[in-house]
């Protein structure tokens, strides 16, 4: 007689284990997979940053500007002069407009007398300060020329929605007054017209080192 009985136990031992190894094998497999998940560092989040179409900017090349004022400068050849529209019966009031750019540098001059030049000052410093709640920040630099009797400040305005990103004066100091600001004809955005008012910056720059009193 075949004795099936004394080979059940086996079977089902080996049934059993192999269960067993097959539950094993599954724990085995959950715990690598929560594993790899745990260990996956996620990279934090960097928005990038707006980008920006490419303006083009032209050559700095500049040309003598003689108008009938007690001044002379080497202007950009780029631009052209505009009438102002504030006062047009002033012919030292005007604009060096840039038209690709819809950018004005307007320009007014005042002939000095006794005590004028300090409220010019004063007037040429609170314009800038009235952009103070828009800006960032806004940083002052000195002009002294000595040899050129060319002697002011400049205020570079920071800030995204700053009306006039850029604004001086020069004068000698006994006759001369001649204050410049940049404005743009477009919804302020001084991120992405950054490159065009630091390429009318280094304009200015040649202006006041060639500027010249009569």
């Amino acid at each position: 007689m075949n004795k099936f009985w004394l080979q059940l136990p086996t079977t089902k031992a080996r049934l059993l284990k192999l269960a067993e190894n097959q539950a094993l094998l599954g724990f085995l497999m959950v715990f690598a997979t929560v594993f790899l998940f745990l260990s996956c560092e996620n990279s934090p989040y960097a928005p990038k940053p707006r980008g920006y179409f490419r303006i083009a900017l032209p050559e700095s090349e500049y040309k003598n500007y003689n108008p009938p004022c007690p001044f002379s400068f080497e202007m950009p050849a780029s631009s052209v002069i505009g009438n102002d529209t504030y006062t047009q019966t002033n012919p030292c009031w005007f604009n060096i407009e840039y038209p690709p750019f819809k950018a004005k540098i307007h320009f007014s001059y005042k002939e000095l007398n006794t005590g004028l030049l300090y409220r010019l000052t004063e007037d040429a410093r609170e314009m800038v300060f009235k952009h103070a709640q828009k800006a960032n920040g806004i940083k002052e630099s000195l002009i002294d020329l000595p040899e050129q009797h060319v002697y002011g400040k400049a205020w570079k305005i920071d800030g995204r929605d700053v009306a006039s990103p850029f604004q001086f004066y020069v004068t000698d100091s006994l006759h001369h007054f001649l204050r410049g600001s940049v404005y743009f004809n477009v919804i302020p955005n001084n991120d992405s017209l950054e490159p065009v008012i630091g390429f009318i910056i280094n304009d200015i720059d040649h202006l006041v080192q060639t500027l010249q009193w009569k």
